[in-house]
């Protein structure tokens, strides 16, 4: 059996921001347009106006990674201020009202409204998918199960949306509240076999639930077009330094759990209503609380099971050339997450404007 590349592929969707109020606008997809001549299908409007995603080509490493997505925040951001705008890296808007912004003319998204209601309209959120290569969907089933129990280390991590409406809400991560009103998202059961999760598929569109996989919104997924697994947990975070991080981790972690699969070993398969109470957590607290570790039984401090982690996945990083990559996390860990340091300009200045010329700064450095 051959070793797969464990190719990678960033999704990031940035807020499109008035830099006269620092509010969201919706900008008729302006940005879109004109970036698409110089990136082709790499940018794409999303369900909301206010939004700009962004998708970074098949990466053979994290060095592609990050050129490529430097190069993708640095035209957006271009095209941006050519058009009296701004682009930002916040997992959610620190005050603007979802309720002002004006959805997509797309029948995709307008289907998803007319279903959704104010669950859809107020989803005005901002986050990080990452995609990794495998192609064997029973491998990439039998490691998204065990990859699962991981998910919430890594989302403390990448923790970047404090504020929703005005208020500072208390969570490093906002954000998951907000999309926690739509169905099917969360984190996902495991499935013994790929046949059994496309059994459930085929039940939910027989029945009328969904039309294609596409509407299964997981915090992870094996994606059902793509030869990937996809990792939509996290927040999109401030720095380009960051993602990679992040992005290096997941890659890491499938690379080590194919290790163990393919020398018999395996790795703890844990419940989702387990998995969830970390999840709430690391929502909750960012990289400042605990976290249980289930094979202890008992609360550790989620900086140290994030270390742990490294541990676990240190065997794999040389071969895929991510160490360096992987290293940033200590500069997180000593800087704080992206929540932790717009909270900490508003403990300054009391002033959100503040906070958004922050995130529209952060967005860019290193790019």
């Amino acid at each position: 059996m051959s070793i797969p590349a464990f190719t990678l592929g960033i999704e990031e969707e940035y807020m499109v921001v008035n830099p006269e109020t620092r509010e969201l606008t919706s900008h008729d997809q302006r940005i879109v347009e004109q970036a698409s001549r110089v990136l082709d299908d790499q940018v794409k409007a999303e369900m909301h106006q206010a939004v700009v995603e962004v998708g970074t080509g098949i990466c053979k490493d994290v060095f592609e990674a990050k050129k490529d997505l430097a190069n993708l925040r640095r035209t957006v951001s271009q095209v941006a201020i050519d058009n009296g705008l701004r682009i930002g890296a916040s997992g959610t808007h620190p005050f603007s009202h979802w309720s002002t912004q004006l959805i997509t003319p797309n029948p995709r998204y307008e289907d998803i409204v007319n279903e959704l209601q104010d669950a859809a309209r107020s989803n005005l959120i901002f986050g990080l998918h990452v995609h990794v290569g495998i192609a064997d969907k029973q491998m990439a089933m039998h490691i998204a199960n065990s990859v699962r129990y991981f998910l919430p280390h890594v989302y403390a991590l990448s923790t970047n949306s404090p504020f929703w409406e005005g208020r500072n809400t208390g969570f490093k991560s906002f954000r998951s509240k907000v999309f926690d009103k739509f169905p099917r998202t969360g984190i996902p059961d495991y499935f013994n076999t790929y046949e059994d999760f496309i059994g459930y598929v085929n039940l939910l569109v027989k029945t009328g639930c969904i039309d294609n996989a596409k509407k299964i919104w997981w915090d992870l997924r094996v994606h059902p077009f793509f030869p990937t697994i996809e990792f939509r947990i996290c927040d999109i975070p401030m720095l380009v330094d960051e993602t990679i991080c992040i992005a290096a981790i997941f890659q890491a972690l499938v690379a080590k759990l194919y290790k163990l699969r393919t020398s018999n070993l395996n790795f703890m398969l844990y419940t989702r209503a387990l998995i969830n109470e970390n999840k709430w957590r690391a929502g909750r607290y960012g990289i400042d609380g605990k976290m249980i570790d289930f094979g202890k039984e008992e609360e550790v401090k989620t900086r140290l099971l994030i270390l742990e982690l490294l541990e676990f996945i240190d065997d794999v990083i040389d071969d895929l050339g991510s160490r360096e990559a992987i290293n940033y996390v200590h500069t997180m860990i000593e800087n704080g997450t992206g929540a932790d340091r717009q909270l900490k300009v508003y403990e300054e200045t009391g002033d959100l404007v503040k906070v958004v010329d922050y995130i529209l700064e952060q967005t860019l450095q290193g790019t």
